[in-house]
């Protein structure tokens, strides 16, 4: 099947083009203009290569249409990863995926493994609760340091693309083992993917102040290193971090940055740096935690501490920046605006009160709860960062949202060079929007609400999203896997 999409403004971030051209697309890449079988008229839209997010835990087609509808093409788990790998690829492969997926290596399922005799089983919910057991937040013994790198390694040997390292998760381990993550990488030609522990701003008795860590540990490696959400990392500490990592990168250390355009993040309950006394560190009080699948906002410790104890894996929300604060507001801007600072949503499942968290109905049943980056951080970015504020050119955006995030991947998994961009031979991942009705519509208390704006959608040519509506019996989704050397 050739098809063509006919008149739009296609914008090409790999060599810079933004003009009125047609798109021709057949057999899952993008080629030479020839005959087509069919036509479609995208005239007064922008044509695109489809969003890369480089940091999504969603792992349910539910999750996966939301972002579908947010304009993401190709969905990938690199901060926290999935251990055993394989299981991980089978049980995607096995459900259908409307977008491409791929998985790290997980640093914390291989640590919990050696340190707490825990067994990964490949799954967002265990590795939730995984997150709360301090068992495995201690420093390793030599032999236990060990005992985990070799399984890290054994998942990059499966294919996983790079290392997730939930550093963040347990922050007081030595500084000797991150180094170590790092050295393991750059032998294996990976990236690493960390959330990095607390800044020293926060806790002046940490082993390593977390965004210098990372600058410090990619200078003295050669390793290339990938800082998480540096927004929600740092708060309101965000301009001391962001010279840090520049000053780094200027050094020469591979560091990439990552941010969303939100004021709250989402993890388990049980996150380490939720503790009240964390809480307190960071400037921040009990009352900004909320429950995600219940609303409950904790009114003081004791019920905090409870919950923390009956249910460490249960998701919450965090509010680290207040949104309608103008000078909130600019701190997320800048974390955006650093210069090749990368889009990432670090979307979270869906979850209904039954204690399901996936659906195959569309819409979403009634009900559902999840973070609204899961359904809006791309739309919500291009509504920022272009249409109101003017910061980024459409080119700018794309490149940000789809080329950059593509050339993480390059050296781990060579398929992903044919991806964040549109030039002949470029996989058919392409969005097709809106430039001046894309926007978000979910909000912390109607969070599953699809995205507008997104007028087509492909997936290695095939329509996932058409004329606006999702198509239901779209599942192209492919993996994207690790080749290390």
């Amino acid at each position: 099947m050739r098809t063509l999409l006919r008149g739009g403004r296609v914008i090409d971030p790999a060599t810079g083009f933004d003009g009125i051209a047609d798109v021709l697309v057949a057999d899952g890449v993008i080629t030479e203009p020839g005959p087509a079988d069919s036509e479609i008229d995208v005239s007064g839209l922008i044509v695109g290569p489809g969003f890369i997010d480089l940091h999504s835990h969603v792992h349910t087609i539910a999750g996966q249409r939301l972002q579908a509808m947010d304009g993401v093409t190709t969905a990938l788990d690199l901060e926290a990863g999935l251990m055993p790998i394989e299981r991980a690829y089978a049980e995607a492969a096995a459900a259908g995926r409307p977008l491409h997926y791929g998985f790290s290596a997980s640093w914390g399922s291989a640590r919990a493994q050696v340190l707490a005799g825990i067994e990964p089983d490949a799954n967002i919910g265990s590795g939730l609760a995984v997150l709360g057991n301090t068992a495995w937040q201690r420093s390793s013994s030599p032999a236990e340091l060990a005992a985990w790198l070799s399984l890290v390694d054994g998942e990059l040997a499966a294919g996983a693309l790079g290392i997730g390292v939930l550093l963040g998760y347990a922050p007081a381990t030595d500084p000797a083992e991150f180094l170590a993550v790092a050295r393991l990488a750059k032998a294996a030609g990976v990236p690493t993917y960390t959330h990095v522990r607390e800044l020293v701003e926060v806790d002046p008795a940490t082993p390593a102040d977390g965004s210098g860590e990372i600058a410090i540990v990619a200078a003295e490696t050669g390793a290339a290193m990938h800082h998480c959400h540096v927004n929600s990392t740092s708060g309101r500490h965000v301009d001391r971090v962001l010279a840090a990592l520049e000053a780094g990168r200027s050094a020469g250390s591979r560091v990439t940055v990552e941010a969303y355009p939100y004021g709250a993040g989402s993890t388990a309950i049980g996150a380490a740096f939720l503790s009240p006394e964390r809480l307190k560190m960071k400037g921040l009080r009990p009352s900004n935690v909320l429950m995600l699948e219940t609303g409950e906002r904790f009114s003081d410790e004791a019920r905090l501490l409870q919950v923390r104890a009956e249910d460490p894996g249960a998701p919450c929300i965090l509010e680290f920046l207040d949104e309608q604060d103008p000078a909130d507001r600019a701190l997320l801007h800048r974390a955006l605006a650093f210069p090749d600072s990368i889009v990432a949503s670090d979307a979270m499942p869906v979850y209904w009160k039954d204690g399901v968290n996936e659906s195959a109905e569309w819409p979403l049943p009634p009900g559902g709860t999840t973070h609204p980056r899961t359904a809006g951080t791309y739309a919500k970015t291009l509504r920022l960062m272009v249409r109101e504020s003017g910061a980024w050119t459409w080119l700018e955006a794309f490149r940000r949202c789809s080329y950059l995030p593509a050339r993480v991947l390059d050296d781990v998994a060579p398929a992903a060079r044919a991806k964040g961009r549109l030039g002949v031979g470029a996989d058919a991942d392409i969005v097709v929007l809106d430039p001046e009705a894309i926007t978000d519509a979910a909000t912390y208390f109607d969070s599953t609400r699809p995205s507008v704006g997104v007028r087509h959608l492909f997936v290695s040519g095939v329509p996932v999203v058409s004329d606006g509506e999702l198509r239901t019996d779209a599942f192209p989704g492919r993996p994207l896997r690790g080749e290390p050397r």
